[in-house]
């Protein structure tokens, strides 16, 4: 065709030497074939391909060995026939001389082809299956990166393609691979390109080449001018770096490629003419892409020619055949000496992208003179083919700014070279922006790795904090479920025991039976369970069965109990009926008795009044007062004949209200524990103060538990005998809780002996166990009427009064008050509960006078402290401190190194002695 396209320019270029004639003057040639050939498993842009054959297995020439992973990836064949002798790391054609996985196959001589035919006529076969066919000949890009062909053919389908660019400027010096390639063989590439265009349907069709090939132009012409096809050879000038892709479209159409973009996003594609000849033999003839050709020049070769290589050819064996003569190469260079690289290591492979050796002497290629500082001429900024900044580049690679470096578009270099080309200094500046691009690779990687690991992180404290929540929801859902059947349970208790006036008190005995018979049927049901387990126990032989053999001992014996109750029940119907008449009316005549005491009281302050102020009828008030004197005297004598007749029934207490209380406080101890321990472990200055709370609060539970303990076992009144008292459960708890500290006390002592730094806590616990044991054992005594010995210490100063039972005493009185105080304040206005009223005087009266008491015994006590010199308020202070040195060392002690461990345990010994010390002198005068 005749050339009818303009020639456009670019911004830059170099005119470096050309040293083309060297390796035009004999036609291409066969490389002997290799005794072994080293195949890289990355030969192109993208992921590395996946072996698919094994160590010792035999291969064909053309035969699949490796096939592509992913979508960027190509397909690797067997240049030859023979055995894999290995797959292991080797060195490749890289600037840093790295090693990478290959395949290593020991020829048989034979070079025996794979069954292999090419396509009848590919235009009948859809254009995915033919563009699959291509993928499977492994074909990539042969003048630049390597990037797979296939990829590039697909384009078509998503974008308009205007314009298809064949290159064959082939810019560089010393390479003359395609221009050989196009005086040789350009039908072809004629193929090739008929192949491409069926593809991609491209509007026009440019050959661009430059004009220092006559001899591949005229071929070219003799090949392509009688193409049906819209195809143009353009000629451009001979300008460096015009075979660069964005440099040859931005010469052909004179359009510019946007920094980031492909030329498939304007419309264009590129193709090399090494690729169109791989295309076509691979749809032609079947051939998979198994070799190419390579220029072997410089003045140290023998024979400077174009040779037809297989791939996996190792350079030594190449240049044994070019004659090259190793003590005058000073530097063989893969590719050209713009933008090739310098190998020492003649065992690197021949792999799809290269195209040239250049095994230069001194002379030919001198060593780099040493760089000096930039002069700032701006020289490499006129020669730049991409309109970049080298100089700017320059200080931000040396300087390690990366991301400006990025900014100013350092990715958009080709590295061509061209700026160290004409730098009077001498600095390697595409060494500098190759430097930087790792870099930033590298830190791209590690941010995806971070990023990552940062999603990962976010997911999985999103999932702690929602499985939180929901076990959160949980737990208030059982709260509240335990909540209702906790009322229910109560609301049944009340209705059980609380029986109206209106019912009669047989309905009340026969309730009460009936609550007796479901207690024995319940009894004797844990215990045939227990029975099971620990009869399965012992089968098996599992662990636990002197805890089993424990409990079951403790419900035969409450089983008994029922049985015993329910059994008195039925034979004295009788007796309950009128033990509850008796008590329905002693409750009645005391609250006579005490709402006649109110009147009397109210009538002798109206009398009062009205003789201080001397208003009033006198005599009528004298009468009143004298009329409720009597009606009092009589009210309480009737009380007392009641009260002192009851004979030796005890009186029935009802202490489901203190019980709730009890469970309240309980709550309360463990909240507060539980912010205490918080605020030591974070070192809050206020962990003193709570802990001086929380001993308040436990207190108050004890005085609760006390009261609770002193209301079950009242006798009925002072002149009866004392009731029978059922003790058979407190002796259970009481053998339970001796289980337990023999328990705690066993692993303790393994914990001392292992030198575990939970030893201490142990210790602290197995101390808890002891006391709560020592307080069921007291109480066992004071039930059974035996007096409670209390422990020996070693000083008999400490005065006899018992602050505790005191504390407890005047705790229960005022709790008492204040609820009556609500209860009364609750009432509406101008109605009046003579009997709450009543009972209010009495309790203020009792708090009042336990009150007296304490305060008495409290400064007895200080008092016998003084004398010792000690001050209690301080002691306490002292002792909380030390409590909470205690739990600071054991927090240490846990997260100590071994290095450092031993110091600890000697501060946390020494922390125990001296909390230990105070507390028990604390204890001598606080109880």
């Amino acid at each position: 065709m005749k050339n009818t396209v303009r020639v456009h320019g670019f911004h830059g270029g170099i005119h470096p030497p050309e040293n083309k004639k060297q390796s035009t003057g004999a036609p291409i040639s066969a490389a002997p074939l290799p005794s072994r050939i080293v195949l890289p498993l990355q030969q192109h842009i993208g992921l590395p391909a996946d072996p698919v054959v094994n160590v010792g297995d035999r291969v064909l020439k053309g035969q699949l060995v490796a096939e592509a992973v992913g979508r960027i990836s190509a397909n690797i064949h067997a240049s030859i026939s023979g055995t894999v002798v290995a797959i292991e790391s080797h060195p490749v054609p890289h600037m840093s001389g790295m090693e990478a996985g290959c395949l290593i196959i020991e020829s048989d001589g034979k070079d025996e082809w794979i069954e292999h035919q090419g396509l009848a006529d590919y235009t009948q076969l859809p254009k995915p299956e033919l563009i699959e066919y291509i993928r499977q000949a492994g074909i990539a890009g042969m003048g630049g990166a390597g990037f797979p062909t296939d990829v590039k053919l697909h384009l078509g389908d998503d974008h308009i393609v205007n314009t298809l660019i064949i290159n064959a400027a082939e810019c560089e010096p010393y390479i003359t691979a395609d221009d050989m390639l196009m005086r040789e063989r350009a039908d072809e590439i004629l193929g090739g390109i008929e192949i491409i265009a069926h593809l991609l349907q491209p509007l026009h069709i440019m050959v661009g080449i430059e004009d220092n090939k006559p001899q591949a132009i005229r071929a070219l012409h003799a090949a392509l001018d009688n193409s049906p096809l819209n195809l143009d050879i353009v000629i451009t000038p001979t300008k460096y770096p015009s075979g660069g892709e964005k440099q040859l479209i931005k010469l052909l159409t004179d359009v510019e490629v946007p920094s980031g973009k492909i030329p498939a996003d304007v419309g264009i594609v590129c193709q090399n003419v090494g690729t169109t000849t791989a295309i076509y033999r691979a749809v032609a003839y079947g051939e998979p892409l198994i070799s190419r050709v390579v220029t072997v020049t410089g003045q140290a070769a023998g024979h400077k020619q174009n040779y037809d290589v297989r791939l996996g050819t190792r350079f030594c064996d190449l240049l044994d055949h070019a004659e090259v003569r190793r003590e005058q190469m000073h530097r063989l260079i893969v590719g050209g000496p713009m933008m090739g690289i310098t190998v020492i290591n003649e065992q690197i492979p021949v792999i799809k992208t290269t195209n040239c050796l250049i095994a230069g002497s001194i002379e030919e290629m001198p060593p780099q003179p040493p760089a000096q500082a930039c002069i700032r001429c701006g020289m490499c900024e006129q020669v730049c083919p991409v309109e970049l900044l080298p100089q700017q580049l320059h200080w931000f690679a040396k300087g390690k700014e990366f991301e400006k470096a990025r900014h100013h578009n350092l990715f958009d270099c080709i590295e061509c070279g061209a700026c160290s080309y004409v730098c009077p200094s001498n600095i390697p500046l595409v060494q500098y922006y190759r430097f930087a691009k790792a870099e930033i690779r590298k830190e791209d990687a590690e941010q995806r790795k971070a990023d990552h690991a940062r999603i990962r992180f976010e997911a999985r404290i999103e999932r702690l904090e929602r499985e939180k929540i929901e076990k959160e929801e949980r737990r208030k859902q059982r709260a509240i479920e335990a909540a209702a059947a906790q009322a229910a349970k109560k609301d049944a208790a009340l209705k059980t025991s609380a029986v109206p006036t209106a019912v009669s008190a047989a309905d009340a005995a026969t309730a009460d039976l009936k609550q007796l018979k479901s207690n024995a049927a319940i009894a004797r049901t844990k215990l045939k369970k227990a029975e099971k387990a620990l009869a399965n126990a012992q089968d098996k032989g599992l662990d636990g069965i002197e805890t089993l053999q424990a409990t079951l001992q403790q419900l035969q014996v409450k089983a008994d109990q029922a049985e015993q109750a329910y059994a008195a029940a039925q034979s004295t119907p009788a007796q309950t009926q009128s033990q509850a008449t008796t008590e329905t009316d002693l409750k009645q005549l005391k609250n006579n008795a005490a709402i006649a005491r109110t009147k009397l009281k109210k009538a002798e302050k109206l009398l009062a009044a009205a003789e201080e102020s001397g208003d009033g009828d006198f005599h009528a008030l004298k009468a009143q007062v004298a009329e409720l004197q009597e009606k009092t005297a009589n009210a309480e004598k009737a009380y007392q004949d009641a009260d002192s007749s009851v004979g030796t029934a005890a009186v029935a207490v009802d202490t489901s209200e203190l019980e709730a209380d009890i469970a309240a406080m309980q709550a309360k101890v463990d909240k507060a524990a539980g912010a205490w321990k918080s605020a030591v472990e974070s070192g809050s200055p206020a962990a003193e103060k709570m802990a001086a709370g929380v001993d308040k609060l436990r207190d108050k539970l004890t005085a609760l538990q006390d009261e609770l303990a002193k209301a079950r076992a009242l006798p009925a009144s002072p002149a009866s005998t004392a009731a029978t008292i059922d003790t058979a459960e407190l002796e259970a708890d009481i053998s339970a809780m001796q289980g337990k500290v023999e328990k705690a006390e066993a692993a303790w002592k393994t914990a001392v002996e292992s030198g575990s730094p939970a030893a201490g806590k142990m210790a602290a616990g197995v101390a808890k166990l002891k006391d709560k044991l020592q307080a069921l054992q007291d109480e066992l005594a004071q039930a059974n009427g035996s007096p409670v010995t209390a422990p020996v210490t070693e000083t008999n100063t400490t005065p006899v009064t018992d602050l505790k039972t005191l504390k407890q005493q005047v705790s229960i009185m005022r709790t008492k008050l204040k609820k009556a105080e609500k209860l009364l304040a609750e009432l509406p206005e101008g109605e009046e509960d003579q009997a709450l009223v009543a009972d209010i005087e009495a309790l203020t009266l009792r708090h009042d006078a336990a009150k007296a008491t304490l305060d008495a015994a409290e400064a007895e006590k200080a008092a016998a402290a003084a004398a010792q010199g000690i001050d209690l308020k301080q002691l306490k202070i002292d002792a909380a401190m030390a409590r909470a040195a205690v739990t600071k060392a054991e927090r240490a002690l846990s997260k100590a190194e071994d290095d450092s461990k031993q110091s600890l345990e000697e501060e946390l010994l020494a922390a125990q002695a001296q909390a230990d010390q105070l507390n028990s002198t604390l204890k001598r005068f606080s109880e």
